[in-house]
């Protein structure tokens, strides 16, 4: 344990333990707060590939010659809880996750399509500007790897997709959640 510095003015100090950190990540875990489903309505409109089996031509020819050009979803959660460490310059994370995808019939049938396992690290930085705290987070690793389901030939390219749609989307996401808010 570090002792808290010692302050001769007003000061706010604002400390996070490993053991609080994993304590809400399990907590979230446990809830089942760390699940996500994904259609093409939730996608943002400029992202870059839609949920059809004819986008997904490209990563699985395969399935786009079983259900021509027919609308997918994917179903996101964390297979385990994350594990969080604190160090004097970030919060250091590892996520393992799971992307399941479906084809949807026209019954509004799902049928199964593949699974992903994905396990991400990320880095998240506090900063402190003027008089406001916020944060910025970083991947800094991502690697998915097929669990079951059609061929993926083409598993490269769909980490290269994985990465630039977090890099564009869910990293821009995070930070804004985590964008300078007022210190009182």
């Amino acid at each position: 344990p570090t002792p808290p510095p010692m302050a001769h003015e007003p000061t706010l100090l604002l400390a996070v333990t490993e053991f609080v950190a994993n304590s809400a990540a399990f907590t979230y875990f446990t809830a089942g707060a760390l699940r996500r489903n994904i259609s093409s309505d939730t996608l943002p409109r400029r992202f870059p590939l839609q949920l059809r089996t004819k986008s997904m031509e490209v990563f699985s020819p395969q399935l786009q010659e079983l259900y021509p050009d027919q609308p997918m979803e994917l179903h996101l959660w964390a297979r385990q809880q994350p594990l969080l460490s604190c160090h004097p310059d970030a919060l250091h994370g590892t996520l393992l996750g799971s992307a399941e995808a479906f084809v949807v019939l026209p019954n509004a049938t799902r049928v199964p399509a593949f699974l992903l396992n994905i396990d991400a690290n990320v880095t998240g930085k506090p900063t402190i500007t003027r008089n406001r705290l916020g944060g910025t987070v970083r991947l800094t690793g991502l690697v998915p790897t097929l669990s079951w389901g059609l061929p993926v030939p083409q598993v490269k390219r769909l980490e290269t997709l994985l990465k630039f749609s977090l890099w564009l989307f869910g990293v821009p996401r995070a930070n804004s959640k985590c964008c300078p808010r007022a210190v009182p």
